[in-house]
């Protein structure tokens, strides 16, 4: 069975910034999505396991960085100038087979169960 494992959320201050970091079971292709309250679950970045694609939502671009420890099959999310707008429960989510973007929720295999990502102004 696929195990996602995340850490790293929590409460920062606008400006501030939060290293998230999902463990996954074996080899995937690897993302986050968010959801914040009232809201549909949104796409933020994308990694293949070779780190050599990569993509980002238009809303993290420069802010947000994707990066994996392929020997640890750890993929994490380093978030800076995080601004309350990204306040949202924030998600690891695993493929099989690589596919070009665009990326919705159903274009993922498993999910990891979210960490909440708090900023505050």
């Amino acid at each position: 069975q696929v195990q996602l494992v995340e850490s790293g959320g929590g409460l920062v201050q606008a400006g501030g910034s939060l290293r998230l970091s999902c463990t996954a079971s074996g080899r995937y292709h690897m993302a986050w999505f968010r959801q914040a309250p009232q809201q549909e679950r949104e796409f933020v970045a994308m990694i293949a396991w070779s780190g050599g694609l990569i993509y980002y939502a238009d809303s993290v671009k420069g802010r947000f960085t994707i990066f994996m420890d392929n020997a640890e099959n750890t993929a994490y999310l380093q978030m800076n100038n995080l601004n309350p707008e990204d306040t949202a429960i924030y998600y690891c989510a695993a493929k099989t087979r690589w596919s070009p973007p665009p990326y919705d929720a159903t274009a993922m295999n498993y999910w990891g169960k979210g960490t909440l990502v708090t900023v505050s102004s």
